[in-house]
């Protein structure tokens, strides 16, 4: 199969995949479900461009190992969260729920398709990847799957520090500065982040592999000023006021970094 046609397969196979999850978000009441099955379609995507293209198979499929196993963590990781609260939805969907009152259903069915096409257009270092035909792996390589074994573990421990917080219930209120959490505000979308820079350099072995810096400069992007931090510090915010102004006031947002020393009751006094 050519290229264009199996980007065009993919394409189809993913249109269908957010159209079937729409109706499912329907009838569960529940469109948070979308951020599910968007973690899980990268691995699928990975698995099917190993499966498909013509490049150097032991390339092809230890690309495919670490974006599923990455996928599969992230995706269990948001199901998790997801159904722990249903029927209870996400607060970004039951805004859109009023910001799209009128004509709600075709915009939201639109808002699902895009989250397909955002998959396919981040799944461009996987592409190029499974087409480089070269029978070696390049030292880029070899960083880029060593960039992405630091990320993994940097954001599985900060996920693991977080839900250990929120289970002892004497830290019901307070702000979690525990482990990678007394370093940055966002310790998980940081290594995220490099989850995707990690890609790229793997991309960057391969021929035209620069043109895949789409994908981690939008999820960066992203992460920074759009759908992770300004959203997660709103809540934090409303939800814990003084106490996470004070921890904005001392702690990096998103790289880790050393953090100011509190102000002791004296020295405000």
């Amino acid at each position: 199969m050519s290229t264009l046609l199996i980007i065009a397969i993919a394409a189809a196979a993913l249109g269908l995949l957010f159209a079937g999850t729409y109706g499912l978000a329907r009838r569960m009441e529940n469109y948070g479900i979308v951020d599910i099955v968007w973690s899980y379609a990268f691995g699928a995507l990975a698995l099917f461009y190993a499966a498909t293209l013509p490049g150097w198979a032991p390339r092809s499929w230890l690309m495919a190992a670490i974006v599923v196993l990455w996928s599969a963590r992230l995706g269990t990781h948001l199901y998790r969260r997801v159904m722990s609260h249903h029927p209870e939805e996400d607060r970004r969907y039951t805004e859109m729920r009023t910001r799209w009152s009128e004509n709600f259903a075709a915009k939201m069915f639109t808002f699902f398709q895009q989250q397909a096409v955002s998959v396919l257009l981040l799944g461009l270092p996987f592409l190029l990847i499974a087409r480089n035909p070269a029978p070696t792996l390049h030292i880029l390589e070899y960083i880029a799957v060593a960039l992405w074994l630091f990320a993994l573990a940097g954001e599985s421990l900060a996920d693991a520090q977080l839900a250990a917080f929120k289970r002892d219930p004497a830290n019901k209120g307070k702000v979690c500065e525990t482990g990678l959490w007394a370093v940055s505000r966002h310790p998980n979308y940081f290594f995220e982040s490099l989850i995707w820079w990690s890609y790229f350099l793997f991309a960057c072995a391969s021929p035209w592999g620069w043109t895949s810096l789409i994908a981690p400069l939008g999820i960066t992007y992203l992460l920074l000023r759009v759908t992770g931090v300004p959203m997660a510090e709103e809540q934090s915010l409303r939800s814990r006021g003084d106490a996470f102004r004070d921890y904005q006031k001392r702690v990096s947002v998103f790289v880790p970094w050393f953090p100011k020393k509190k102000k002791s009751a004296s020295s405000v006094s």
